[in-house]
C-alpha cells in the first residue's frame, strides 16, 4: 500500500509545518486519545492491526508552528507501547546498545536523518531536525522510536533486537 506525504494536502500543496493530516477525523481522535494530547504537527499512520487501530505514525519534519520535529516515526499503539516500556525499565537501551554492532547503529540514524530530511519544505531556511532516530546520532536513546521506525518497514538493527525480545510478536505481553 503507498503511503501518501503528510505534509502535502489532497491538492498537492505543501502545509504549513507538515500540516495535520488526520486531525479531524477518526484517526485524528483516535491518535491523539493514544497519544494523550492533540498532536502539534502533520502525521500519517503508517502501520495499524488488523483491526486497524493505529500502531505507528510518521511525523511530519516540522511541527506547524515551524519547530523541528526529529522523531519521525512514533509508537503510539498501547500494547506495543508497554510491551516495548517493560523492555526499556529492564535496561533494555543499555543491552539493546551492547548488542548490536556499532558501525549498523550509526548507518541506521543516518538513513533515518536522510528519509526526514527528505520531505522538508523545499527551500526551507528555519531550523531543522537533527539526530537520527529518536533525535540522538549515535548510541540508543528509545526504544519505542527504533521499534516504531522497524515496524514501518525501516532497516533498524535495534527494532529488529527489540522484536526478538518480544518474542517474534509486535504486541507481545
Amino acid at each position: 500500500m503507498p503511503i501518501s506525504d503528510p505534509t502535502v494536502d489532497a491538492a498537492g500543496a505543501r502545509l504549513p509545518g507538515g500540516g495535520t493530516a488526520g486531525m479531524g477525523t477518526a484517526d485524528g481522535e483516535r491518535v491523539g486519545a493514544l497519544l494523550g494530547r492533540v498532536p502539534r504537527g502533520g502525521y500519517e499512520v503508517v502501520v495499524r492491526r488488523d483491526g486497524g487501530e493505529p500502531v505507528v505514525i510518521r511525523n511530519a519534519p516540522l511541527l506547524d508552528d515551524g519547530t523541528p520535529m526529529p522523531t519521525r516515526y512514533w509508537l503510539v499503539g498501547d500494547a506495543e507501547r508497554e510491551a516495548v516500556s517493560r523492555l526499556e525499565a529492564a535496561g533494555g537501551v543499555k543491552a539493546a546498545e551492547a548488542a548490536v554492532d556499532a558501525a549498523a547503529l550509526e548507518a541506521a540514524h543516518r538513513r533515518y536523518a536522510a528519509e526526514r530530511d527528505a520531505v522538508l519544505p523545499p527551500g526551507h531556511a528555519g531550523p531543522r531536525p537533527s539526530g537520527g532516530v529518536g533525535g540522538t546520532r549515535r548510541g540508543v536513546k528509545c526504544l519505542h522510536a527504533h521499534y516504531a521506525w522497524f515496524l514501518a518497514g525501516g532497516d533498524d538493527p535495534v527494532g529488529r533486537w527489540v522484536l526478538e525480545r518480544l518474542g517474534g510478536r509486535p504486541g507481545a505481553r
